[in-house]
């Protein structure tokens, strides 16, 4: 960041605005619940948010690839901060109205995913690839910042003063990154074609790049078989005869982990054997979680979900710097478009696995064989695509 003032002034937007938008998104949900007094209305919040998420991920993609992308990531960024003034309005005005919270929430999703592929595809514009992985890493400090850092935030502000003053915060949070994207050059990437991109394009693309897809399915592995969060009711109840409360500590464990990983990641810059760090990451992951399972110790419960973050966050600096990398400019706004729509769907997808298996058994069951299934996973890719296992950063190939 001392070297690079473009970057630095993006990377702080994005820290102060993800903070926002995480208060944002805990005030949404209090405002619903206050409203219906229903759990399942205040998890369809969810539902509308996924969506738009993944219809519009792939196209923002297709989008950044054909446009400059300083202009997408200011209408992104502009668009975000008129929706939270909305909520805001609303929340002054008592409206009441869930309708309307649920159509902001679907439009606010909208809007990151069509600006967030254009502000990823271009961070290997901003910085030299030799610092690619410690932009990466800044990148998960910014995200786990807003998710640790913005619930808290919000859960004070909302308590003192209501859920406009969580709105009001974001709205201005916004104005960061605003400033960010106003000061950088035009951002067109090299090379585009005539016309529309295609999304096509981008999925024949990773089809034809063995490694770029191996990255992925190591990711979609993690999140389907190795993500519990669905049974952390469950578990707070069953394993230790918990309360809301330690449905909170569960659920802030792995956050807390990725963020101290992040911030002591600067080693990662000497690694060049990029796959093998990716799934011995994902290895890792799995095993943390499938010990969580079967110890019913709180605390060493939670320092398993940390250790579960951390090595999910080594996983994902590497995967971004191989993403990055390894494609070509033309083509990184579709990769990371389908990139997003890997990161909001494989957790809901892992929500229903993991909810399934504990339904046929129980929970401790459930957790367990998903961790060793994650590992699993890891050894068959490792076994299918050994090429991946070979993969060097200073000699990268797609």
């Amino acid at each position: 960041m001392r070297e690079h003032p473009d970057y630095r002034r993006v990377w702080s937007g994005q820290a102060v605005s993800s903070v926002g938008q995480q208060m944002t998104a805990v005030a949404v949900s209090v405002q619903v619940y206050d409203l219906t007094g229903s759990a399942f209305a205040t998890g369809l919040v969810g539902l509308f948010s996924l969506v738009p998420l993944v219809a519009f991920g792939l196209y923002g993609g297709a989008i950044a690839d054909t446009v400059d992308r300083r202009k997408l990531g200011l209408i992104g960024s502009a668009g975000l901060a008129a929706v939270s003034a909305v909520l805001a309005a609303q929340a002054l005005a008592g409206l009441g109205l869930v309708a309307v919270l649920y159509a902001a929430v679907a439009v606010q999703a909208g809007f990151f995913a069509l600006s967030s592929p254009a502000r990823s595809a271009m961070i290997p514009r901003l910085v030299p690839a030799r610092q690619l992985p410690a932009a990466n890493a800044l990148n998960t400090v910014s995200m786990n910042l807003g998710l640790t850092v913005g619930p808290m935030l919000g859960g004070v502000l909302i308590g003192a003063f209501g859920a406009q003053a969580a709105y009001l915060v974001d709205t201005v949070a916004f104005t960061g990154t605003l400033y960010a994207m106003w000061r950088l050059p035009a951002m067109r990437p090299h090379g585009e074609r005539k016309g529309r991109a295609s999304v096509l394009d981008g999925l024949r693309f990773l089809r034809e790049q063995p490694n770029l897809r191996t990255s992925f399915l190591a990711d979609l592995a993690a999140m389907i078989f190795g993500m519990p969060r669905a049974l952390f009711p469950a578990i707070a109840v069953t394993f230790y005869a918990g309360d809301a409360r330690t449905v909170g500590l569960l659920v802030s464990a792995p956050a807390v982990g990725a963020l101290i990983g992040a911030l002591f990641s600067g080693w990662v810059g000497r690694v060049h054997r990029q796959g093998v760090a990716i799934l011995a990451a994902v290895s890792a992951w799995g095993l943390a979680i499938a010990a969580f399972g079967a110890l019913h110790n709180l605390w060493l419960g939670l320092l398993l979900l940390a250790v579960a973050g951390c090595a999910d966050t080594v996983s994902m600096i590497f995967r971004n710097t191989m993403m990055q990398v390894a494609a070509p400019d033309e083509m990184r706004g579709r990769l990371q478009g389908i990139f997003i729509v890997v990161v909001a769907g494989g957790p809901r997808l892992g929500d229903f696995e993991s909810g399934a298996v504990a339904a046929l058994s129980n929970p401790a069951t459930s957790v367990i064989t998903g961790g060793l299934a994650c590992v699993a996973c890891v050894l068959l890719l490792a076994a299918r695509r050994p090429a991946f296992l070979t993969y060097d950063a200073r000699r990268p190939t797609p």
